[in-house]
């Protein structure tokens, strides 16, 4: 559980999240980011600018004050971790967020699509999809950030109109989950309208089965496969160099 995680074991995991979004698709350059904080904590802890996302260890993982408002200028820090501080001062619920550029939730960004509820992925969205219509510019003042969190609301996901997605969860499980989940809805979405009609699930069916589908007793479980995958990744890597 998040609230017994040390800050070491939260930078461990905020670089294993990193390596498993990106074995999801989220790789693009040296883009994209992850972040963290301890709960009733008001440091965030975030992967820094410099390496790609299948790259990030513990110690690429940097502290940022919520309450230093210079923090961000300094060294080190990618030009939209504005986006994760503003999200965090807008949710006391969420313990992690995650932006990102992946191939289905940003291609779903760049049209007049939604996402619907065709499969047991989409019903972890049965409060919606928020979307920021901003436009595809970086989101690096504070502005354009605090309207990223507006889009988002109470919600786990909103897209950023042809950029990317923002994911926000109650730790960094739950991010990892839901930035994973929602790719697999979309990519499945995607295929589904290629096959014929698609059929969706009647809201009443998708509401009750959230809760059934997505337990926090499952986490760890889950957790521990991702860190299993990661290793074999890590091995792989090792293996072909």
């Amino acid at each position: 559980m998040t609230g017994i995680w040390t800050v070491d074991e939260l930078r461990a995991r905020v670089a294993t999240a990193c390596r498993l979004i990106a074995l999801e698709g989220y790789t693009d350059l040296t883009l994209g980011h992850v972040s963290a904080r301890l709960p009733g904590e008001r440091t965030i802890w975030i992967k820094r600018k410099g390496p790609a996302l299948d790259e990030v260890e513990p110690q690429d993982v940097l502290p940022i004050d919520l309450d230093d408002p210079q923090a961000l200028p300094r060294a080190g820090y990618h030009l939209e971790s504005v986006m994760h501080l503003e999200v965090y001062r807008a949710r006391p619920d969420v313990g992690s967020v995650i932006h990102g550029h992946p191939w289905y939730g940003t291609a779903l960004g760049a049209t007049d699509g939604t996402l619907r509820m065709l499969t047991h992925d989409a019903v972890l969205f049965t409060d919606g999809v928020g979307v920021y219509e901003d436009g595809p510019a970086l989101v690096t003042e504070v502005g354009q950030a605090e309207r990223v969190a507006e889009a988002l609301g109470g919600r786990r996901v909103a897209l950023l109109r042809n950029h990317g997605v923002v994911v926000a969860g109650e730790d960094v499980r739950w991010a990892v989950l839901t930035a994973i989940t929602l790719e697999r809805a979309i990519r499945i979405q995607s295929i589904a309208a290629t096959l014929g009609s698609p059929v969706p699930i009647p809201p009443d069916d998708a509401e009750v089965l959230r809760p059934f589908k997505y337990q926090e007793v499952f986490l760890d479980e889950y957790w521990a496969a991702w860190e299993r995958r990661v290793a074999r990744a890590r091995t792989s890597a090792g293996a072909g160099a």
